[in-house]
């Protein structure tokens, strides 16, 4: 993650400096310091994109990062606004990796947030045949199979931002037209796509998580929210080096009460990906698991229920005692910590919604009015229910 070590630290704000305007700086309210150690979050806007940079006492120096929950993409933007604010700091760098390597830089423009799939993505795929791979790495796979085929439609979800970055890149450098990445949980994305809207979904060589099952992408949900985007005789498709994966996975598609399964050990593809080149340097046996869709599904209603009507008593807040999570059956909310700017503003970073899937997301408070900052939660079952608890927590 780029980051710059400076000696002194500097809080002015409002400020601007090379396009991003420096907004507010928030403190970690006191009772959540760890080693007595200072830490702040920095709020920062780029015409109409805003996030957060982090500000942390570091021994005797100041370790100016981004702010992992609120992390945008591309990194450079990241990068800019570190050396735009370390600058105006007129500060000693001890350290600093924030320069520009030259690599080709990422193209942003398949780079798409929540919203463009929700709103946008219908229109763009009418008529087209599109598919899914959920955790692309390298994106050897992904980028062969959308230059194999430039009228259909690829979408390309991954976590790591690093290899995010990579591919777009190599979108650039390879002028593809038809690849769409996302950063984001594919266990909750696909509550939000259309019913019978893809054509295959990939997962290949998904990390097996042996240790913490509940963090794998397959599961009993995951397996019907497949099911339910496939279209007609369309497949979910695993591959995996791991045989106590591919036992767990198979457990989950032979429990259907209808589904056509197809299994292979060692099936060549046309394109591998550099981990299954490993593997099988290792002689290591692949699995591979086709779970078809048996009929068509009925669409999901989607709803809204994101909004905060009344203003609340910020300062009233910030002297609630949240020691722990709120836990409920199917849902908890935990407050994590507390960032003051003033009476009536500041941030809460939040953890909350499904066990198996918790979001981090902060509010931000202006003059006792709140909102999520860089957007609303989606809609699932488990963060409506959070949210509500949320307004009735800040109420109290």
């Amino acid at each position: 993650m780029p980051h710059i070590l400076l000696k002194d630290c500097f809080l002015a704000s409002p400020c601007q400096s090379e396009g991003f305007d420096f907004k507010n700086v928030f403190k970690l309210q006191t009772k959540y310091k760890t080693e007595h150690k200072a830490e702040y979050k920095i709020l920062v806007k780029k015409e109409k994109v805003e996030f957060l940079l982090s500000l942390k006492q570091k021994d005797k120096a100041w370790l100016l990062k981004s702010d992992k929950t609120t992390r945008i993409s591309p990194i450079e933007i990241i990068k800019n606004s570190i050396n735009a604010y370390a600058k105006l700091a007129n500060s000693k760098i001890l350290f600093s990796n924030t320069q520009n390597l030259g690599k080709a830089k990422a193209s942003n423009a398949y780079h798409k947030d929540i919203n463009f799939f929700l709103n946008d993505f219908k229109n763009l795929t009418k008529n087209k045949k599109t598919f899914l791979e959920i955790g692309f790495g390298s994106g050897r796979h992904l980028l062969y199979l959308a230059k194999k085929n430039p009228k259909d439609i690829f979408i390309g979800l991954e976590i790591h931002k690093p290899s995010l970055e990579q591919v777009l890149r190599q979108i650039h450098l390879q002028d593809l037209k038809n690849i769409y990445l996302l950063d984001y949980d594919a266990r909750i994305f696909l509550e939000f796509l259309n019913s019978n809207s893809l054509e295959k979904i990939f997962v290949h060589f998904p990390v097996p998580w042996d240790k913490k099952p509940h963090r794998r992408v397959f599961s009993k949900e995951f397996i019907n929210q497949s099911l339910r985007v496939l279209s007609l005789n369309s497949s979910l498709e695993l591959r995996t080096d791991s045989r106590k994966y591919f036992d767990f996975c198979l457990g989950l598609t032979t429990n259907l009460n209808k589904a056509t399964i197809q299994i292979d050990i060692n099936k060549e593809l046309e394109i591998s990906s550099k981990y299954e080149d490993r593997w099988k340097k290792q002689e290591k046996n692949i699995y591979d698991i086709k779970l078809y869709s048996q009929k068509i599904s009925k669409e999901l209603e989607l709803f809204d229920e994101f909004s905060f009507e009344c203003e609340y008593n910020f300062a009233k807040i910030i002297n609630q005692e949240y020691k722990s999570a709120f836990v409920y059956a199917k849902y908890f909310v935990h407050f994590e910590k507390i960032y003051i700017f003033s009476k009536t503003s500041g941030l809460i970073l939040l953890s909350f919604g499904d066990f198996s899937k918790p979001l981090s997301k902060y509010l931000i408070f202006e003059n006792n009015k709140c909102r999520y900052f860089q957007g609303k939660p989606l809609a699932s079952l488990a963060n409506i229910e959070a949210h509500k608890k949320i307004k009735e927590l800040l109420s109290a």
